[in-house]
Parts: structure tokens; sequence; C-alpha cells
């Protein structure tokens, strides 16, 4: 503090303080520095804080200011921010509880003993309220990601428990998010507070970049809320506030778009839900709940297993399996032939060593199965079984089985081709009934034929079903385009529009990647008519499309995306977005008229994109009609 610049226009500011060669001197220097900081009414005060924030989310592990009392100095900020709305609106003030709460979740994110210093320095209650929204929706969310990242730690989380509000805040907050930066920010351009706009952009601008930001900052908002939510569930105390019905039918749906990955969502949430005895009754209870698990976990999602995980848990638990079964079988069942899915391993034998334990259930008399659900289960494990058999067959009757197999699919090839959709069906089911087990490849072909059938005739359900035994036999699993493609109509035409986007945004990069002319994609063009799903899908699951339904939002867009409601006099800082609602774009797919039998083995096997790398132009309008043959899978 000694040591000045010449050329600073304020005396002693941190940035002269770091500039101090001798160690000792800048320490003692800092020190001070954090101590007076909040006593302090000289302008230029945000200069120093964004200092810190840029040093803190750079260097998160570093001791150094932990041990001089940034913490102290920033929870001193937020509480002046609170009580002197004189101080928090001179200069750039407003800024400053933003920054202080944004310093103090950065430096606890990943060092448990930063998160002790921060809890021993009184950071809980004034995030506290920032969590109950005494500032704005902004402040809001670093506020409840630094309590998030205090919830984490064993050392820590008694401490953000003993607030028994938090949780409640956490609650409501996941629930409103969208609404409130949908109703304080996003519905009215004019209304926005100029910081705001600032704070999203970083000094980019413009309404485009200012709405964008805000849908992934609504996002967060969310997906931090559950997270911090995340952290009381695991705890069975807590579970009866958490488990209440109006919330936990809401969980499925908060899946926090495609910019949150490493979020548990919804999802996550409801799988450390189902993880606990206590947890299961409230989540069987909810019918629509069991149907969004289901959805998920017959999806190409990237939360999918979590879905798997909850319904094998609910099944496995004799107090929840007959509230559940009959709807969780069809898709457990389907899903019995995946292998890996991600680091999952051996997926598929679990399932069906669940399969088999309701089946022992039943004969003890603990639970009641229908006949059709039985059935279901007897034939799956028969599958396993004939698997078993097959493996001691001599190689010449394989071959026999194959062949007989490949001319009843060629005849089923022949009535698709004639009209007749249900017979070819017939036949693909037939073909299914004599093909190997181990002839994976072919099965795929043979599902994915029938699930077109079952599109055609206009039946989702086991169109959904059949896409996804295709896509779970097919090496990578979730990668077949064709089934993609029909799994996504199917979905299309259950009004299921998450499910649809993403198999059709999976379809497209298969596309993309793929070396069968029908589907490649030429001079990298989107096929138009899944150009024109992706926009309805887009449009129908967008994130604030609750809110401004509720907000009197006018859903009428061009191609940018944006969406301008009418006025109203009931916020100062509003705006609105969203995307046209147009032509619904599906193309019926022709003849599906299968060729050769044998398949490429040399595929390749590459990983799957990220979400957040599609990305194509909103322009395009010439696209090509893809004939579905399943010539190779």
């Amino acid at each position: 503090m000694d040591k000045v610049s010449s050329d600073c226009p304020y005396p002693g500011c941190f940035f002269c303080v770091m500039k101090e060669g001798n160690p000792s001197k800048r320490r003692a220097s800092v020190l001070k520095f954090f101590r007076e900081l909040p006593i302090q009414d000289d302008d230029g005060q945000v200069l120093p804080i964004s200092g810190l924030w840029n040093t803190a989310m750079a260097h998160p592990n570093d001791p150094e200011f932990i041990e001089l009392g940034i913490f102290e100095c920033m929870a001193a900020l937020i509480w002046k921010g609170l009580k002197n709305r004189r101080w928090l609106s001179h200069d750039q003030n407003i800024y400053i509880p933003y920054y202080a709460a944004h310093i103090i979740g950065s430096y606890t994110m990943n060092m448990e003993e930063f998160a002790e210093s921060a809890v021993h320095a009184g950071v809980i209650p004034p995030l506290v309220e920032l969590l109950r929204g005494r500032l704005t929706w902004v402040e809001q969310r670093v506020a409840v990601r630094a309590l998030g990242h205090l919830a984490t730690y064993a050392s820590t989380f008694p401490a953000i428990a003993s607030n028994g509000e938090i949780l409640e805040l956490s609650i409501q907050l996941a629930m409103s998010s969208l609404e409130i930066v949908y109703s304080h920010f996003y519905q009215y351009v004019d209304r926005r507070l100029s910081y705001h706009c600032d704070l999203l952009t970083r000094g980019m601008g413009g309404v485009e970049m200012e709405s964008r930001k805000a849908e992934e900052w609504a996002s967060q908002l969310q997906c931090w809320s559950l997270q911090l939510i995340n952290c009381f569930a695991f705890k069975h105390e807590f579970l009866p506030t958490i488990c209440k019905p109006e919330f936990l039918i809401k969980l499925p749906g908060m899946w926090g778009g495609l910019v949150n990955e490493n979020s548990p969502a919804g999802i996550g949430l409801l799988r450390t839900i189902c993880h606990q005895k206590l947890g299961r009754g409230p989540v069987a209870s909810c019918p629509g709940i069991i149907d969004a698990l289901c959805n998920i976990a017959r999806s190409s999602d990237d939360w999918q297993y979590m879905a798997i995980d909850c319904l094998l848990w609910l099944l496995q638990d004799p107090n929840t399996c007959h509230k559940v079964i009959d709807k969780v079988v069809p898709v457990l069942v389907d899903l019995a032939e995946i292998t890996t899915l991600g680091d999952h391993k051996k997926l598929g034998d679990s399932i069906v060593s669940v399969l088999q334990e309701c089946i022992q259930s039943q004969g003890s008399g603990r639970s009641s199965i229908s006949s059709r659900t039985k059935e279901q289960i007897e034939d799956i494990l028969n599958s396993k079984q004939r698997l078993k058999w097959e493996k001691n067959m001599p190689k010449e009757d394989l071959h026999i089985k194959q062949a007989a197999a490949l001319v009843v699919k060629l005849e089923g090839n022949s009535l698709f081709s004639s009209g007749n959709i249900s017979g070819a069906a017939s036949k693909y089911s037939e073909a299914l009934a004599l093909c190997p087990m181990r002839s994976r490849k072919e099965r795929v072909v043979l599902y994915s034929n029938r699930a077109q059938c079952h599109l055609l005739l206009q039946q989702p359900l086991a169109a959904i079903s059949d896409a996804t035994r295709a896509l779970c036999l097919h090496k990578p699993v979730n990668r077949h385009a064709k089934s993609l493609w029909r799994r996504a109509q199917a979905n299309d035409m259950l009004g299921l529009a998450k499910e649809s986007l993403l198999d059709a945004i999976l379809f497209i990069n298969e596309c993309s990647q793929s070396n069968d002319p029908d589907l490649s994609l030429r001079q990298n063009k989107v096929p138009d008519y899944a150009e024109r799903l992706v926009k309805k899908q887009m449009r129908a699951a967008w994130l604030f499309r609750e809110a401004a339904v509720k907000h009197g939002g006018v859903h009428s867009q061009g191609d940018g995306g944006d969406m301008y409601g009418p006025e109203t006099d009931d916020s100062e800082w509003e705006t609105a977005s969203e995307s046209d609602i147009g032509n619904d774009g599906r193309d019926d797919m022709g003849d599906d008229d299968d060729g050769d039998w044998n398949n490429d083995d040399d595929r390749k096997d590459y990983d799957k994109p990220s979400m957040k790398e599609v990305w194509f132009s909103p322009d395009i309008k010439h696209g090509y009609n893809v004939q579905l043959a399943e010539e190779e899978p």
C-alpha cells in the first residue's frame, strides 16, 4: 500500500499492490486491502473485484488469497450491497455482489479446506440472502452455485443443512428459474438491466447474443439449483421435503439444455432419490414420472443410463415393483441386449438378471405379474437361453438358420415393396425368430425394417420398441442412422419433442460420417426433412416455452429465432424470444427395400459426438430424399 504507481488514479489500488516486488510486503498489503475494501466508498472498486474474479477463475486452487482473508472481504461486500442501496447504485458497484459471490464459488469448487475457510468466514448468511432473491436472478445464479459447492463436502455440508431455508429456496428456484429469467430478462428487450446485459455478453453485446446467453444462464441457474438439492437428497432425512409431487413431476423435464452435460439435471436427482428406499415410494406413486423415465431410458439421451438405473431399482424394490412393473418391463425388455453404454459395462446382463428376479419373486408370491408382462420377460429369458444353445450348435446348422432367415426377410422386402406393410412386418418377425442370436448386424436390419413398417401402420410405440432394439444391438450403441430417424419420427407422433430432437440430431451426425451414399451428407447439406424435424422439435423443446405460454408470448418467428411478446407494465427489465411455429415437415419414407445380407465390419467406431458440436445453418433449403433402404446397417 505504501508503493503507488504515479499514473494510477486510485491510491492504494489492488493492481498497484500486486506489483509490489517484496513478497512479505505484498502479502501485508493484500491483507490490508481485503480488510479495508468493504469500508471504503471510493469509486472504481469494481475494478479490483473483477480482477479478483479473473484470478479466482484462472487459479481456483491457489491458497494465497484465502489465507489473507478474501472470503471475509467478499462476504462483507455482499452484505454492504444488500444493506446500502445508495452505495450499490453508485458508480459500477452494482456488479460487486455478483463478482463477490462468483469468487466464493470459484475458490470453493475444488478444495475442501477452502470451503471450510469460507464457512468460518461467514459466507453462508449473505449467500442465502442472495438466494432469496434480495437482488436479482443474476446474483441468485452465483449464490446457488457457491452454496452448491459448499454442500458437496462432508465437513461443510452440516453448515448448509443447518439453514433449513436453503433446501426450500433451492427447490423453488429449480421450479421457477426458467420463468424468472424469461419474465425478468428475456421477454422485453427494452427493459433489460444494462449490467445484466454486460455480464452476460462480457462486452460483446447485441440483442441476439444477450438472448442466447440468457438461455444458457437460465439453464445453469436450474442445473446448479438441482446440484444443491442433490447434495441434500443423499441424506434420507431431507427426502420428505424433496419428494413432494409438485416438484417430482417436474424433474424429468429439467434436462438443462445442452450446455451443462456435467450437471445431474432432473434425471440425475431422480436417480439419487431412487437409490434410497425412502425415495422410491413417492417416485413410484407418480405415473407421470414413470412414463418420463421410460421415455428417457428408451432414448439417445446422455443420461439414458440414469433412467435405466431408476427403473431397475424401482423394479427390485418389493414395495414399488407392483406399481411400476407393467410399464417398466416392456422398456427393459427392449434394452436387454445392450452391452456397453458409456462407462457402464454389461448393462443388458444386469437388466436380464433383474427381470429374472421378477419372475422368481412372482413364484414366491411377493409380487403379482400380469400374463402379458410375464410373457415378455419369459421371451427375453428364452432368447438368452437360445444364445447359449447356439454356442454349441455346429456352424453348418447356424448357416442354414441364417440362410432361412435371409429368404424370409427377402419375402418381407417383396411384400413391403408391393404395399403389403402388415405382411412385411410379419415376415420380419418370422425372420427374427430364425436368425441366429449372435448375428447382431442382421438382427439390427430386421428390427429396423419392422420399425419402419410400424411407422407406416401408425403404430409409434411398436416402432420405438423395434428401433430401440436395433440401436441396442448396433455397435456402437445408439448409432444406427436409420433406426435413429425412425425413432425420431415415432417420438414425434407421440409428441415427445426432446426425445425426437435428440434422435434427429444424432441422425444428422451419423449422416455426416456415413459411407452409405443414401445417407452421407452431400456438400455438408442437412437433408431438408431432417432440418424441418429438428427445427420443429427445437421449438417444442425450447427452454422458455412453458414460461412464454404462461406470460402470453406471441409465437411468431422467422429463422432468426427471436420472438417478441406483447408489452406489459409489471417489470422494468424483461424480454422475449422464441422460434416459429411452422410446417411439421414429417416426410413419408419410401419403400424399405433391403438388399445384401452381409455387412462391412470395418465401419469406423467413433465416439459419440457432443450435442454442442451439432450445428448447421438454419438457411439450408437444399436437401435430398433419403431412401432408407437397409442395404447395410
